[in-house]
């Protein structure tokens, strides 16, 4: 049987990267935190936490941190309306940066209980989900992970948009290769392909793209509006650019549309049916069908 005392003390390491730090908010002493620590690994016969600086979760410490978090959302279940007694239950999610900055948030009033996000592509999301490390994901990826539900969402909708002196200056005579190659876009991070995807829909070829790297949705839509490059950008997001001339397509009637998943743990879709319902909902109102 796990010690969930000394499973409490992990994830509160990892999610505050110091035993002081999890000491402290667990209300005993760095000793007494170190003590749990140590008599987990010697259990588990191996090491569960990379000390650091900061302190990070190994893998197989992250998966007993995620079974943590399982366990109370399963007891605060049990509970009405899922109000948990105690140590409040925390839910840990993957999710594309996109979605959380446009559609999603409203959703997450569902559920009673402290959400640990994590942000990744859409196109990897899921991976989070087949490693064990989250309950749920946002994912452009349709197949399920062994044990997963998933639900069909809708798109999100993407423009490749930039300023208009930018496209005057980058594209004078239209969007080609060369001047798709020379321009420089923007891109989210190193995972990011959805600029390469929309330029060889615009092309028919693959390209290499020189860019800016920007992990952020609003300032990379800012980046945009600043002309320091062109990239895609969701339809709700971008809206307000566009109507007000900030932003203009490469291409106008080009989109590219993106369709969304949600994964779900079987195991847990019943504690987690209140978000699944909300998502379902929230989805049908702001994604394209």
């Amino acid at each position: 049987m796990l010690d969930y005392a000394a499973l409490a003390a992990l994830a509160e390491i990892i999610r505050r990267g110091s035993f002081e730090a999890a000491a402290a908010a667990l209300g005993v002493t760095p000793s007494a935190v170190s003590q749990r620590i140590k008599g987990l690994e010697e259990r588990m016969g191996q090491v569960l936490i990379h000390r650091g600086p900061p302190a990070t979760g190994t893998e197989t410490g992250l998966r007993l941190m995620q079974h943590l978090d399982q366990v109370r959302l399963l007891e605060a279940s049990l509970a009405t309306s899922l109000r948990p007694s105690g140590i409040a239950a925390v839910l840990r999610l993957a999710i594309n940066a996109d979605s959380l900055a446009t559609w999603f948030p409203p959703v997450m009033t569902a559920l009673p209980v402290l959400y640990d996000l994590l942000l990744d592509d859409q196109d990897h999301a899921r991976d989070w989900l087949r490693q064990g490390q989250v309950s749920g994901a946002i994912s452009s990826d349709p197949n399920p992970v062994p044990g997963c539900d998933v639900l069909p969402l809708g798109a999100m909708r993407y423009h490749a948009l930039a300023s208009p002196d930018f496209i005057a200056r980058h594209f004078p005579d239209g969007v080609t290769e060369d001047t798709l190659r020379a321009a420089p876009a923007l891109i989210f991070n190193a995972k990011d392909a959805l600029q390469s995807r929309w330029a060889q829909k615009a092309t028919g070829k693959r390209l290499h793209l020189p860019g800016h790297m920007i992990p952020a949705s609003e300032p990379f839509a800012r980046a945009a509006e600043l002309g320091l490059g062109w990239g895609m950008i969701p339809d709700s997001m971008a809206a307000p650019a566009q109507r007000q001339g900030r932003l203009q397509p490469l291409i106008p009637d080009l989109p590219l549309d993106v369709t969304l998943y949600w994964h779900v743990q079987r195991a847990m879709a019943p504690a987690l049916a209140p978000l699944t319902a909300a998502i379902k909902k929230r989805a049908a109102a702001e994604l394209r069908p």
